[in-house]
């Protein structure tokens, strides 16, 4: 009877550490990444952080191999794998702690989840769709000093938990539904600047079909429904008639469009 409750134990305590394994991969743990508030007026700033991280390399290679609509030259990519991969080596060593700014970790954060998915791309190139690719979001590859996390980890085990929703404007999972790469990349000092132009240009762009009475959403709304909040509750639509030029009835029925899930790639 012992051996028996023994080998039961050993059973549970197996399964509770391969459970939060899979929880970990799909970023309901920050896996330690420090994770602070962003306050409801974030400001633009270099001064109040111990770190200040040098994003002009992957500054370049956006400007280089992404255009105005957000779509992606993955040959040109393939061909500065060097510097791509020299880029993400430097972020690795970072390491963020709580003596970051806010405005320093949301930049690195979103900064290294898109250049973590071009690489993702690249290391399967060719390929029609990210989904194609095992694992994707879920298996951890994206090396921050001695941790591996995912696609997943990042944006909801770090950034979702920093209570900043245009971040979901901002991550590019390499997918035409997506809201699009920015050919430049975020930094602290034009963080709240480019959250707002991104953010306006997805809800009022060809991703949405805004009307007063019957708007068909982005799937992102549908998803993440809970982060977008007004006052503290949650209201999609009170959120969107802050960036809309069409403005939606408070009591409109809400439907969503199907994702396009095949690559974001420059034709």
């Amino acid at each position: 009877m012992k051996t028996k409750s023994t080998l039961i134990l050993i059973s549970i305590l197996f399964f509770t550490i391969q459970s939060c394994n899979l929880l970990s991969a799909a970023g309901i743990s920050s896996q330690g990444q420090p994770t602070k508030s962003t306050p409801e007026n974030l400001t633009s700033t270099t001064a109040n952080s111990s770190v200040n991280v040098d994003h002009s390399q992957w500054d370049k290679l956006l400007k280089k191999h992404v255009d105005a609509k957000g779509m992606v030259d993955y040959k040109g990519f393939q061909k500065d794998r060097t510097q791509l991969d020299s880029y993400l080596k430097m972020l690795s060593e970072k390491e963020p702690d709580n003596d970051w700014s806010v405005q320093e970790l949301l930049a690195y954060y979103i900064n290294l989840y898109n250049a973590a998915t071009v690489k993702l791309i690249l290391n399967n190139y060719p390929v029609k769709s990210i989904q194609d690719i095992d694992g994707a979001f879920t298996k951890g590859f994206v090396n921050i000093g001695n941790r591996e996390l995912s696609l997943g980890g990042i944006e909801n085990g770090v950034l979702r938990k920093m209570d900043e929703p245009r971040i979901h404007f901002a991550v590019n999972c390499a997918s035409i539904s997506c809201p699009k790469l920015l050919n430049e990349a975020y930094t602290a000092a034009k963080i709240n600047e480019q959250l707002e132009m991104v953010t306006k240009d997805f809800i009022n762009g060809d991703k949405n079909e805004i009307s007063a009475s019957s708007p068909k959403l982005s799937s992102i709304f549908d998803w993440y429904q809970k982060d977008f909040t007004v006052s503290g509750k949650k209201d999609v639509i009170g959120y969107i008639n802050t960036y809309s030029k069409t403005k939606i009835n408070k009591g409109a029925t809400l439907s969503y469009k199907e994702y396009d899930w095949n690559l974001n790639e420059q034709k």
